[in-house]
């Protein structure tokens, strides 16, 4: 039996493009530019540049929680990062609050890869140059999920 699988279809209203500066939080510096910019339903198009460490969360077996997974220990990488790619999506809860999904992916300077769930504490070394787009007719929500423990995304119909 196929499960059915929770869509929600738009468009693309709009298209911001920004850079941060050297030392600004990479995630802190996207939720800026998504309040100023009054932007609740969005995605990252494109996300590069250079990082002074790096901070992020990648999945590991937790016994304590429903679905048997979950983020750990943050990774804390040191010293200068390339940014390869940042792919993201701008959500919101039930309440208007804004919440930023993001994952990237990075290289350090022996080009070795890295990658995972942006947390705070990745500060921009040289620029972070991001475009992100404004979505129109959806809903880009997110809701804890009961069954899996976890906060899910949520798209619905506007």
């Amino acid at each position: 039996m196929m499960q059915s699988i929770e869509h929600a279809a738009g468009s693309i209203k709009r298209v911001v493009a920004f850079r941060l500066k050297p030392g600004m939080d990479v995630l802190k510096g996207i939720e800026e530019i998504c309040k100023a910019e009054n932007i609740k339903n969005g995605v990252i198009l494109s996300g590069i540049g250079s990082l002074d460490g790096a901070a992020f969360c990648n999945p590991v077996p937790l016994k304590d929680k429903k679905a048997g997974y979950g983020y750990g220990e943050p990774t804390i990488l040191y010293g200068p990062i390339e940014l390869t790619a940042a792919a993201g999506m701008i959500c919101h809860d039930d309440d208007g609050n804004l919440l930023l999904h993001v994952h990237m992916s990075m290289s350090d300077q022996h080009g070795t890869g890295h990658g995972g769930h942006l947390i705070e504490g990745t500060k921009v070394l040289l620029t972070t140059d991001m475009v992100i787009a404004e979505l129109d007719g959806l809903v880009m929500g997110r809701r804890f999920d009961e069954e899996l423990g976890v906060p899910l995304f949520a798209p619905k119909q506007k």
